[in-house]
């Protein structure tokens, strides 16, 4: 973790740059000529000449100003209604009164390296990883002190890092759960009939397990939802049971190849991304677990850093799981470059995890 360090305003440079220019939009979800598109870098926007940061940030959407209220917010561009005062600016380097400040977490005096050098890829089975930074940004954000979003796939469940999950939420290291339809069958199927798609924990396949994804869909629609399948007493364990017990939020959202779905999978992509952005905004620390698409997604809706309690400014810890380097390269390609990659498989990562934390839990 590095310390925020904002602009010093008080230089006459910042003083001399003009006012953000706002326009009307013109109808609902259309926007004015030159309007300005929204980073994930801290930005600032000079407002009846004070530097502001808007609330809300996220990459590719957009600055409206509300005078009555005197709101400064980041809308994507379906939430733009007629008449809303849009940012208006192309350029970033406050000429326009909107300042892109992508220095805040860089380091002063960051050391030169050599020219030539080995192991310089930013993410790499051969290099090692300092989890020890991973365990203490856990500790640092865990209950009230942070808001954890776990994003997960499927793999998790079919490679055991299940149980380490559990265990997560029940002590409070999962303030929220972004994922699929898949995830919450799988576990659920686990929960009900030992396997995952018919396979058990020990590897070997169930005779005519190949439908056992379905039966355990089909057993959460008659209870009517996940929730009544615990309340029943149908559902006595499991990832989805852990979360309803401990009254942790989560969101499945719905894809073309989804079984079912669930009643609680989202099948509106518009709905299921409203929903995620309800947690994306108050995240603190970002942990994205075997699963490119979620991943992605999930990273598009993120700034690159949040407001604490106390008023600070901080980098959202972003940590990326795969088996394969191409996930991170994929994940910082789209813009999440903040993402730190820990090359390995679910269930290692899982089970460490929960190792180490055990022995620091409080």
């Amino acid at each position: 973790m590095s310390n925020y360090r904002a602009p010093d305003f008080s230089r006459p440079i910042y003083a001399e740059l003009p006012n953000c220019k706002f326009v009307p939009a013109p109808k609902d979800a259309c926007l004015p000529e030159g309007f300005m598109c929204t980073t994930n870098f801290p930005t600032y926007v000079k407002v009846n000449n004070r530097w502001r940061l808007p609330i809300e940030p996220r990459m590719d959407a957009h600055i409206v100003w509300c005078p009555n209220t005197d709101l400064l917010k980041i809308c994507e561009f379906r939430c733009i209604r007629k008449g809303d005062l849009v940012a208006v600016a192309e350029a970033e380097d406050g000429s326009e009164g909107v300042l892109v400040w992508e220095h805040g977490f860089s380091s002063e005096h960051e050391a030169q390296e050599d020219a030539f050098g080995f192991m310089r890829s930013e993410t790499s089975r051969e290099k090692p990883i300092n989890y020890e930074k991973i365990f203490d940004a856990f500790k640092r954000n865990k209950g009230q002190q942070g808001h954890i979003i776990w994003v997960v796939g499927p793999a998790l469940v079919h490679a055991r890092g299940r149980e380490a999950l559990i265990w997560l939420i029940q002590n409070g290291y999962v303030h929220a759960l972004l994922s699929g339809n898949a995830v919450a069958v799988h576990d659920v199927e686990a929960a009900l009939y030992g396997s995952t798609l018919g396979m058990k924990a020990d590897g070997s396949g169930e005779a005519g397990g190949h439908s056992f994804h379905m039966r355990a869909i089909n057993t959460v629609k008659c209870a009517g939802s996940i929730e009544k399948l615990v309340e029943d007493g149908q559902l006595t364990s499991g990832i989805m049971h852990a979360l309803t017990k401990a009254e942790v939020p989560y969101v499945l959202a719905g894809s073309i190849r989804d079984d079912g779905p669930l009643p609680e999978t989202l099948t509106d992509a518009v709905l299921a991304q409203e929903a995620m952005r309800k947690h994306t905004t108050k995240a603190t620390m970002v942990v994205m677990v075997a699963t490119a698409l979620h991943s992605i997604a999930v990273g598009n809706m993120l700034p690159t850093f949040c407001m604490k309690a106390d008023g600070q400014i901080e980098e959202i810890v972003t940590i990326c799981v795969d088996q394969t380097e191409f996930l991170v390269s994929k994940l910082k390609d789209r813009g999440t470059h903040q993402a730190f990659g820990v090359v390995t498989n679910a269930q290692d990562f899982m089970r460490l995890l929960q190792l180490e934390l055990q022995q620091r839990h409080a």
